[in-house]
């Protein structure tokens, strides 16, 4: 290997402050960046505003005191500071070449460093893999991480002694800790061990310590096994989707690319970012999909409001447009509003201000999930590349481990850069301390994971794998056909494992005929058994009830919890009401827009209005409502749905435009192997969408729809309004 010292990422970085929160991380990952335009961005103006926080605190006593406190805390927060300074004054030493800047990185070096070799386990210390700084250790390796940076920025400034001394009682004390220490955590398969084995291993490059490099990258035994190669083959799909996800697949990029990049700059015969056909570029790609609107999709254990301008994916796009040159990616730094300000991210600016950029790609796709992509996938069909336009999420993945939600064949609908079908999310206030000190809710395992909580069938009022995430690991959905054309996007998937004797189908379409203004969605929800169940299908819609096809009984003067469990105990019995003639038409109004779901039920559904928030007593879910088809039988059952973008509701001027549904009926056809879901508009046009359940080209299917068969090969076909229904042919 080569001793080549490792120079950070961040070259002419202003700050990457702290850890972002994991699975029970409690530091939050911030950043100070510079603010993207049209224009070149101004460095100077960077290390400027820098040198202003920095020089303020030049004067100040080195504070370095005896760990105590749990996240969030004094000490906590100290420790933090700490390591962000150390980073950002060797970031302007480097810049600048002040001596005062690497002089102020020394003292808190030498300060840890006399203090490091005398600690024991963190008194605050977590159950799972506590730390000595800090009380668990993933705080730990955030730390390391980013003072190795700073350490390598000022290294040839310091005397032989201050070098030996922080090496020696510093840095390999920390990097022996998190590795040789805390075995369970540097040879995990999971985003704290990638955090961890990137600290050592950049450490390692810094101090010309082969033997943590190799630990690193192979694990402890070097067998590799473990460590971050066995990572990169594991914790991403070959599409480069992350197992728990698009919250943690941003936040896991971190470590991956910045441990990446100091591979690639130290070692670049090993070709890191060609390796497994490219993985990590793959990954950067993978995190822009997962957003829309510039928001990541809420799935499993998601913060809502986390968007594509988060720190771990400006790095990404960086180094991925370094790499690439792609134009695409400029537009995305510019929808993110700010660049890094690292040799990459002024690429990017500069490449901005030159007016290279192109639309980013937003393309319908696939992204297969399992470290060899059979696990379940992340469906997404888009109307069109604009990424606020009609967009649909199924989620057809493995469980996402600990992080997973209870949501087989789950469904997500976004409009006009709006959530119009919504999923939860996590139930957590990140870094609010009143809420719980910032920690996962209790309302996350007793609501948000469970699956009334979402937008898929329930059986019996009992979640997927009777709520046990082992069980839920263990099995993933079946993928059906992924098809996409200018007027169809289909896919599909089933699961006979989330409940004992019921399979579970889901078949999810965008069409685009005349008959519509504007796409429409087919939504397909099968339960197929042949015991005595009760099905629940619900929709969380966004937006103000303005009208339906049935009269609700409503709840005026008081209300109940729905059930007693599994979720359930949150939902508040708003009201409900039968359906006429097996038909049931919701149509919402949201920001100017209205939606509609047409569905055809079963016999003797009832639709039951809900709301979000009972047994809440500390207010910690929000107030958001639902509408629930539930029916009994023997039989199995089928939920056949259109959801429907139409209208304007203009409060300025007073005007209202299509504000009823074009939707006349939905009706479900099958046959042994194929169904037909027939839609009539109020005009009397009819559009078809045949569905095989067979993902093979070559097999014709054919069903018979009012005396006519409908005749078609292949996964999916469209029989558009102007074909006058001639069976296809």
């Amino acid at each position: 290997m080569k001793q080549v010292s490792y120079i950070s990422l961040s070259v002419l970085a202003v700050a990457i402050v702290a850890c972002e929160r994991s699975s029970e991380a409690d530091a939050q990952l911030n950043t100070h960046v510079v603010a993207a335009s049209d224009s070149a961005i101004s460095f100077s103006d960077t290390v400027r505003k820098l040198a202003e926080k920095i020089d303020a605190q030049l004067g100040d006593q080195i504070v370095v005191p005896m760990p105590k406190d749990a996240g969030g805390g004094y000490t906590h927060e100290q420790h933090k500071r700490n390591a962000k300074t150390i980073y950002e004054a060797g970031k302007l030493y480097e810049f600048t070449g002040d001596d005062r800047y690497a002089k102020h990185v020394e003292k808190l070096l030498l300060a840890y460093a006399d203090m490091y070799p005398s600690l024991d386990l963190h008194p605050a210390k977590k159950e799972q893999s506590p730390g000595r700084l800090f009380w668990q250790n993933l705080n730990e390796s955030w730390w390391l991480v980013y003072t190795i940076q700073g350490y390598d920025s000022v290294k040839e400034t310091l005397s032989a002694d201050a070098r030996e001394k922080i090496e020696n009682d510093l840095l390999r004390e920390v990097s022996k800790f998190l590795s040789q220490g805390s075995p369970e955590t540097f040879n995990k398969i999971h985003n704290h061990g990638t955090w961890a084995t990137a600290a050592v291993g950049m450490t390692g490059y810094v101090i010309g310590d082969n033997d943590l490099v190799e630990q690193a990258l192979l694990g402890l035994d070097k067998s590799g096994d473990y460590g971050f190669l066995k990572q990169l083959d594991e914790l991403f799909s070959p599409d480069g989707y992350y197992n728990e996800g698009p919250y943690y697949q941003r936040y896991a990029l971190m470590p991956f690319v910045l441990f990446g990049q100091a591979i690639e700059q130290n070692e670049p015969e090993r070709e890191i970012f060609n390796y497994r056909d490219g993985i990590l570029i793959k990954a950067i790609y993978a995190t822009i999909q997962q957003n829309y609107g510039g928001l990541f999709f809420p799935i499993n254990d998601a913060i809502k409001d986390k968007d594509i301008a988060t720190v771990e994916l400006q790095y990404g796009v960086a180094i991925a447009y370094d790499l690439t040159g792609d134009p695409g990616l400029l537009a995305v730094a510019k929808a993110q509003g700010q660049v890094v300000p690292t040799k990459g991210g002024k690429k990017l600016a500069d490449a901005i201000a030159r007016g290279k950029a192109e639309p980013f790609a937003y393309t319908p796709m696939r992204l297969r999930d399992g470290a060899l992509g059979d696990q379940g996938a992340l469906d997404i069909l888009r109307a069109s590349t604009d990424p606020n336009d009609l967009t649909v999420v199924a989620k057809n993945t493995s469980q996402g481990l600990g992080h997973g939600h209870f949501d087989k064949l789950g469904l997500l609908v976004y409009d006009a850069g709006h959530e119009i079908i919504r999923d939860y999310g996590a139930a957590r206030f990140v870094n609010v301390e009143a809420k719980f000190g910032g920690h996962y809710l209790p309302e996350n395992n007793s609501f948000a994971k469970q699956t009334i909580a979402h937008n898929a069938l329930v059986v019996d009022e009992t979640s997927h794998f009777n709520g046990s995430t082992n069980e839920g690991n263990q099995n993933a959905p079946e993928l059906g056909a992924f098809f996409t054309s200018d007027s169809l996007q289909a896919t599909s998937a089933a699961i006979t494992t989330a409940y004992d004797d019921v399979e579970l189908r889901r078949t999810v379409a965008m069409i685009k005929d005349a008959a519509f203004a504007k796409p429409v969605i087919v939504d397909l929800v099968e339960g197929l058994s042949d015991s005595q169940h009760q099905y629940d299908l619900p929709y969380y819609y966004n937006g103000q009830l303005v009208e339906t096809n049935f009269d609700i009984e409503a709840d005026p003067t008081s209300r109940r919890p729905l059930g007693g469990e599994n979720g359930y105990q949150h939902l508040w019995h708003v009201g409900e009401s039968g359906v006429v003639n097996d038909i049931a038409q919701i149509t919402w109004l949201l920001d100017r827009k209205f939606y509609s779901v047409t569905s055809s039920v079963p016999e003797n559904t009832k639709v039951i209005v809900a709301e979000i928030g009972a047994n809440d007593p500390n207010f910690n879910l929000r107030r958001e409502p639902a509408f629930i088809f539930r029916t009994q039988s023997d039989e199995g059952v089928s939920f056949a749905s259109v959801i429907e973008p139409h209208g304007e509701y203009n409060p300025t001027v007073e005007y209202t435009v299509n504000s009823h549904s074009t939707v006349k009926s939905v009706d479900h056809y099958k046959s042994d192997t194929a169904s037909v879901v027939m839609i009539e508009s109020k005009a009397g046009q009819k559009v078809g969408l045949g569905i095989g359940r067979v993902n093979d080209d070559t097999i014709e299917h054919s069903v018979m729809v009012d005396g006519e068969a409908f005749v078609w090969t292949g996964p999916y076909k469209i029989f558009h309004s102007q074909n006058h229904f001639d069976g296809g042919k």
